[in-house]
């Protein structure tokens, strides 16, 4: 049994390390400059290789959207009221910003491909819905509990949200900035009436 589940495993690092690299990749040079052959050297893996665990580039690119999106996850809590979590989520933005600037250039070179590849496209558009659709639920619910000012619209104000962040990370040159996030950040919070109060520690 113990047999059997080695390779398994063993698969999965290997996938994991084989996105891991495209990612790197992409931060480093755009879309432009990643090469599937680049990838595999980094792992110390033949062509063949890469490919018997992404059959094409696209496959590939796949990979590294799903890896991008763990980490924006990561910002999202299940735990406390709707202010609490919707505190947590610009936190967690904050803490990316400052640990792993390069998931800002990775999401904007996301961003840009997408509008030319109809496969990315959908895989993008899907996100933000998510992103949106959770954005949306808190500000509603923290409305419901009168968190929020009355005038606030959830569908909106996510919309607004999801607008003036993902802006920062596709501005050429300054993706990641942690600098225009605050800034971004700051309005978002002022707007919310979230200004002066108490925030989630984290």
């Amino acid at each position: 049994m113990i047999e059997r589940q080695a390779p398994a495993e063993g698969s999965q690092v290997r996938r994991a390390e084989l996105v891991a690299a495209a990612y790197r990749l992409i931060a480093e040079r755009g879309f432009e400059g990643l090469r599937t052959r680049d990838v595999a050297g980094e792992v110390k893996v033949n062509i063949a290789t890469l490919h018997y665990y992404f059959p094409s580039k696209e496959d590939l690119i796949k990979g590294v959207v799903g890896h991008a999106m763990s980490r924006f996850r990561s910002t999202l809590s299940s735990d406390g009221t709707a202010i609490q979590r919707l505190r947590a989520h610009f936190h967690g933005l904050r803490r990316l910003a400052r640990d792993e600037p390069e998931l800002f250039g990775v999401m904007g070179e996301l961003m840009l491909r997408s509008a030319r590849d109809a496969s990315l496209g959908r895989i993008v558009a899907k996100m933000n819905e998510l992103w949106h659709g959770t954005l949306r639920d808190m500000l509603r619910a923290a409305r419901a509990e009168g968190d929020l000012p009355a005038d606030i619209e959830p569908d909106g104000m996510a919309a607004v949200i999801v607008a003036t962040l993902k802006g920062v990370y596709l501005v050429p040159g300054r993706s990641g900035s942690s600098e225009d996030l605050e800034k971004a950040l700051r309005q978002l919070e002022r707007v919310l009436g979230l200004t002066g109060r108490k925030r989630a520690s984290g």
